[in-house]
């Protein structure tokens, strides 16, 4: 169960550390590329678990290094294409209102 913490901790972490680099941050909100990331290390160390690369002395790293990295390219990919895909429909939008006028 600790193991769960610390994990959603740190991919959290990443998912914070992504929203707060990316440059069209504006568009959506802090929590999506940390959930994102949680729920995705989440998910990869279950399937770790399930597998059984924790069972075994020499293999005990693989589910904690591979979750937090699947967490944070979670995160990095969710910041950039939701900004990038919100921050061009914002500026469609514009373009649209202001041709209105």
């Amino acid at each position: 169960m600790v193991a769960l913490v610390i994990i959603a901790l740190a991919a959290g972490g990443f998912g914070a550390i992504a929203w707060g680099v990316d440059r069209h941050r504006a568009t959506f909100g802090a929590l999506l590329p940390a959930g994102a990331a949680v729920a995705a290390a989440e998910v990869v160390w279950m399937v770790t678990m399930a597998v059984g690369l924790g069972n075994s002395p020499a293999t005990a790293w693989i589910p904690w290094i591979l979750s937090m990295a699947v967490g944070g390219a979670v995160a990095w990919a969710v910041a950039g294409f939701v900004g990038r895909t919100r921050h061009a429909r914002q500026v469609e939008r514009t373009n649209r209102i202001l041709a209105m006028h």
